[in-house]
């Protein structure tokens, strides 16, 4: 049995284009919301990563910025370490007041100093001091025609101690109290001997409180001259 179909051709026609047009349209919307969807994620992405250039915009300035304060601390710090190393290779390193108050108590009554001079000098391999630089409280000076310098780097003090004792066994004792003291080593005896001085011209007569001369009457009597030279153990040599 064959079958008759009496829908004409133009509404088939049309009837398929409509569902093309709302297949189309379908497919029109569909992209649309994906576009729409799209769009609010890559707004979003663009928001976060806007607020992330910022913040890192920030921490740079930040950075920057205390770089710039590290290199000027640094700069600052080389600076007083320029000058500190400056003032280390200028100083004596000794303290000269305590150095005399050691020598004060060392030394008894019947002994009269008439110098003590501190003479700056190299150290060994090192030395090139003149053998009278120096003076009582001069730090580290040499004399280079009528310029006067200073030794610059470690140095080591030499003292020289000249005087009068009543009698020899006095000076061995100062010697011995040097050779103790702790502010002192390589004590040398330079030189020790028997001098005559007056007592109503000379002043150390008057300030020895000698035994030489019991009546009183006589005008001069004998007493050792001496002279020590030592170093000021302030160092040690490794």
């Amino acid at each position: 049995m064959k079958e008759i179909d009496f829908l004409p051709e133009w509404y088939k026609s049309g009837k398929r284009r409509q569902i093309s047009y709302r297949t189309q349209y379908v497919a029109l919307a569909g992209i649309f919301v994906v576009m729409i969807v799209w769009n609010f994620i890559t707004t979003h992405s663009i928001s976060e990563a806007k607020a992330e250039l910022a913040q890192m915009a920030a921490g740079q300035a930040e950075a920057e910025s205390a770089s710039a304060k590290y290199i000027e601390v640094k700069s600052k710090l080389m600076s007083l370490q320029k000058k500190a190393d400056s003032i280390g290779k200028i100083d004596s390193k000794i303290d000269i007041s305590s150095v005399l108050a050691e020598l004060s108590y060392l030394i008894d009554e019947k002994i009269v100093l008439s110098k003590v001079r501190f003479t700056a000098e190299k150290f060994a391999g090192e030395q090139d001091a003149k053998p009278d630089a120096g003076s009582v409280v001069r730090v580290a000076a040499i004399k280079i025609g009528d310029k006067e310098t200073l030794h610059i780097g470690d140095v080591r003090f030499k003292i020289l101690i000249s005087g009068v004792a009543a009698d020899a066994s006095s000076v061995a004792s100062l010697i011995c109290s040097i050779e103790d003291s702790p502010y002192f080593c390589q004590v040398i005896p330079s030189f020790s001997r028997n001098k005559e001085i007056q007592r109503t011209s000379n002043s150390v007569a008057r300030d020895l409180d000698v035994k030489n001369d019991l009546s009183g009457n006589r005008e001069s009597f004998h007493v050792s001259e001496f002279e020590i030279s030592c170093y000021l153990a302030n160092y040690r040599e490794l």
